[in-house]
Parts: C-alpha cells; sequence; structure tokens
C-alpha cells in the first residue's frame, strides 16, 4: 500500500504530461492588435477639461478652473494617442491655469458698480 502511493504520484505526473493537449512548441508570445489613432475611442475626460477651462477662464468660475485642471490629469493618466491627446490636454490646462490666476490674482477686467 506504501509503494502504490509513491508511485501513484509519479504515474500521475508522467499521464498529466503524456495526455497534455497543449504544444509548448506552438506558443507565440501576445502581441495586441494595432488600432489606428482616428479608431481610439473619444477621451471625454479631455473634452470636459477643455469646457471647464473655457468656462472658468471667461465666466471667473473658480470651481470650473480647478474642475478643468482635474479632468487634464485624469486625461493625462489614461492617454492612449501621446499626439492628440497633449494638444488637447495642454490646452486645457492653458485655459484652466488662465482661469485660476485671473481669478485668484485678480487680473482682467472686473465689473465695477458705481452708486
Amino acid at each position: 500500500m506504501l509503494s502504490d502511493r509513491g508511485r501513484g504520484k509519479d504515474t500521475r505526473e508522467m499521464a498529466s504530461q503524456s495526455n497534455d493537449p497543449r504544444q509548448p512548441s506552438a506558443a507565440r508570445p501576445y502581441k495586441p492588435q494595432l488600432v489606428a489613432p482616428q479608431d481610439l475611442p473619444v477621451d471625454y475626460s479631455g473634452f470636459i477639461a477643455v469646457i471647464f477651462g473655457v468656462l472658468g477662464a471667461m465666466f471667473r468660475y473658480k470651481v470650473c478652473s480647478w474642475l478643468a485642471i482635474i479632468f487634464c490629469a485624469q486625461s493625462l493618466a489614461n492617454m492612449r494617442n501621446m499626439e492628440n491627446d497633449l494638444k488637447q490636454i495642454s490646452m486645457a490646462m492653458m485655459f484652466g491655469i488662465m482661469g485660476l490666476v485671473t481669478n485668484y490674482m485678480g487680473l482682467g477686467p472686473r465689473s465695477s458698480t458705481k452708486s
């Protein structure tokens, strides 16, 4: 009985190797399919960053400028197409920074009410 246990382990290993349907010689490394830049999904966070950046700079909303910066960071982290996405992110970042500078530094025209 003891000898069956010892031999059983060796027999199972031999049986699993001989009945293994996988073929190591036919294995190839995984290569992802190439996708054209125009076929990539739309970067919504970059688009939202541009919208918030423009709103923050034009209407002097601090919250919109901060949201533009946050969405820029998210879009930068998830960037797929380096060339096109970097242009969009940099434009949104400039609008966001311009909105923050004009809001916090007091630059730009202010509406003044005279009595």
